[in-house]
């Protein structure tokens, strides 16, 4: 099978060779995960050097490392083997073979309350669809659904989205409330004002993303100052049950075994509306593995409905 490369008609067992090699830093050990001879590998390698006229692997003491040119051609490469795959599996699929690779990124509430359920009745209907979930904020998420990295994004649903890019599908409704830990000084608040100077918790990369920003500036004011940021349930749950700082989480988790030490401050504001639903690409092929799986995310959903 031959990939038009940029005017070269490059063999894609080729390409998956020099993936190998680089992926696996030695010749042997990709030649062992393609199920090869190293000659025969060795060979591919050697083909492609001469095609392009260009070194694409330098050899050293413990194996191999791509050269600049072969950098270049292994991260164009990585694209053409992915697609590749996806397109068997796509094809497969299709077909009845329901095999391959998943990947969901999905945000804290969905991770808590709708992947388990979903991945027990999904994992059960189709044991040999094999699934990577991955728990990240919203912004991390969106790079990762445009870059291909993952198929899928449970989270909160934005307004302002690319026209055309993603697709959305509401699959609940939630509120991100404030909380602080059980006996905090921060109960006793009345209005989101009087937290305006305390030290919050920021999820995310940076304080100018994430709720914590939305909220305050929903209500005029301006964003508080950052005690921490995380970039996971697990940190911001900690931080919130040991520290005296305040954080925004759904209204559901409160609720949640996890959240046994946390409580919602009463204030007069009601918090930051929040629909949760599914993204996808809108330029991906949507497979059936994928309609599978947001159909078990909707049972999901209904049950906390």
């Amino acid at each position: 099978m031959l990939s038009l490369f940029r005017g070269y008609a490059i063999k894609l067992t080729a390409l998956q060779a020099l993936v190998a090699a680089i992926e696996e830093g030695s010749l042997r050990a990709a030649a062992r995960r393609l199920h090869v001879s190293q000659p025969a590998l060795t060979k591919l390698v050697r083909e492609l050097e001469l095609e392009l006229a260009s070194p694409l692997l330098r050899r050293h003491s413990k194996g191999v490392r791509p050269t600049a040119q072969g950098q270049v051609l292994f991260e164009h490469a990585l694209k053409v083997v992915s697609e590749l795959a996806t397109a068997t599996e796509l094809i497969q699929q299709m077909g009845g073979q329901m095999k391959g690779n998943l990947n969901v990124a999905a945000v804290p509430v969905a991770m808590m309350l709708l992947i388990p359920e979903t991945l027990r009745t999904y994992s059960r209907a189709f044991p040999e669809i094999q699934l990577r979930v991955s728990e990240e904020m919203f912004v991390e998420q969106l790079q990762k659904l445009r870059k291909g990295e993952v198929d899928m994004v449970v989270g909160g649903i934005p307004e302002g989205l690319p026209l055309g890019e993603f697709i959305t599908e509401s699959l609940m409704e939630t509120r991100m409330v404030v909380v602080a830990r059980k006996g905090s000084r921060h109960v006793r608040a009345k209005k989101l004002a009087d937290l305006a100077n305390e030290a919050w918790i920021y999820t995310g990369n940076s304080q100018q993303t994430g709720y914590v920003s939305r909220l305050f500036e929903t209500h005029g004011l301006p964003p508080p100052p950052a005690g921490a940021m995380v970039n996971s349930t697990l940190a911001l749950l900690a931080l919130l049950g040991s520290a005296d700082l305040l954080g925004l989480m759904p209204e559901q988790i409160i609720a949640h075994p996890l959240g046994q030490n946390i409580v919602r401050v009463p204030l007069e504001e009601t918090g930051l509306a929040l629909s949760v639903g599914i993204i996808i690409r809108s330029s991906s092929a949507v497979s059936p593995a994928i309609r599978h799986f947001i159909s078990h995310l909707h049972r999901a959903a209904h049950q906390i409905r």
